[in-house]
């Protein structure tokens, strides 16, 4: 059954890949170029909120924005070719090393501070998506042709077992490393500790992310254009409540699969098939091209670094060096 579901899934997404490849010439290149650019500043407005969490955290260093853009943007790119977040492994390698005196967990928990308001924003947003009849409710997931999402959908218990595995190893690396979890959790604390100050995180990040939301809103209506979808507050809410979804389920690109499932699915009936096939591989395509393109410029130009897999491999290095030595990560 779930080889049938895998084979399912592939020939779903080769029939979309064809799809864009047919209808490339049909591509409305104005609204393509200004999806892509309002995507890069809505990015570039994200990294700016980063810079104001790592300069609470880090007050008495002085610290260039341009690095920070530079580490976010070219983490977004990799994030959209490999699975896992894999670019979240560079991104951190070249914060701390952008940053005198910097620590991992301080730097890996200001990344997590983001996530409180992409949390808010997924409540309304999803609450938005799954009162509306085309957008499929999580127990319809198990049908849908996205092998990562319906694998986990139809087998409850597995999932469960697997989160309660998760929990238990935590818990056991805690122990193991009690030793050192004191200043573990102390350098953790540095990196949030904007969240102590309200009206800071309000103006310094809050602020920013929304602003940058409104970019990646306008980003996605021009991409339905572009896709001949039609851009419309509707349509849109329900791209970003697939994204949402597709965000649970990080095992493949920036939740290739999921995202395209899901987008068949919801606008199955409101537009040509055809049209509808190839914006959902065309939307993964164009932001992958575009922040991949940017984020190696960053890499070369900002960092002096030809590649991204050199990136990740310093970045690993950097880190095994410093638990070889016992210096402080």
């Amino acid at each position: 059954m779930q080889l049938a579901s895998i084979g399912s899934s592939l020939e779903s997404f080769f029939e979309a890949v064809g799809s864009f490849f047919e209808s490339v010439g049909a591509l409305d290149v104005g609204p393509l170029a200004l999806g892509a650019l309002a995507f890069i500043a809505y990015l570039s407005l994200r990294a700016r909120a980063f810079f104001h969490t790592l300069r609470a955290a880090y007050p008495a260093e002085r610290f260039r924005f341009r690095r920070i853009w530079g580490a976010y943007i070219a983490a977004y790119g990799l994030n959209n070719v490999i699975p896992a977040r894999g670019g979240d492994i560079m991104k951190l390698y070249l914060v701390k090393t952008s940053i005198p005196n910097s620590h991992y967990p301080a730097v890996g928990a200001a990344i997590f501070v983001e996530a409180v308001f992409d949390a808010v924003m997924a409540v309304f947003i999803l609450t938005f998506a799954f009162t509306q009849g085309n957008f499929p409710k999580p127990p319809d997931f198990a049908d849908l042709d996205a092998f990562s999402l319906s694998f986990f959908a139809s087998n409850p218990r597995l999932t469960l077992f697997l989160l309660t595995a998760l929990v238990v190893g935590f818990l056991v690396l805690f122990a193991v490393l009690s030793a050192r979890v004191k200043a573990f959790w102390a350098r953790v604390r540095q990196g949030v500790v904007i969240l102590k100050d309200r009206r800071r995180y309000l103006r310094e990040v809050f602020a920013w992310q929304l602003a940058g939301w409104g970019l990646r809103f306008t980003a996605m209506w021009f991409f339905l254009e572009a896709f001949n979808i039609g851009g419309s507050v509707h349509n849109v809410l329900l791209v970003l409540g697939t994204y949402a979804v597709a965000a649970v389920v990080p095992f493949t690109p920036s939740g290739a699969g999921v995202q395209q499932a899901l987008i068949l699915k919801v606008f199955a009936g409101t537009a040509a098939g055809a049209a509808v096939a190839a914006y959902s591989v065309g939307l993964a395509i164009a932001i992958a091209a575009t922040t991949l393109t940017v984020g190696f410029l960053a890499l070369v130009f900002i960092f002096d670094i030809r590649s991204f897999k050199e990136a990740v491999r310093q970045g690993r290095a950097d880190r095994e060096r410093a638990e070889a030595t016992g210096q402080p990560v």
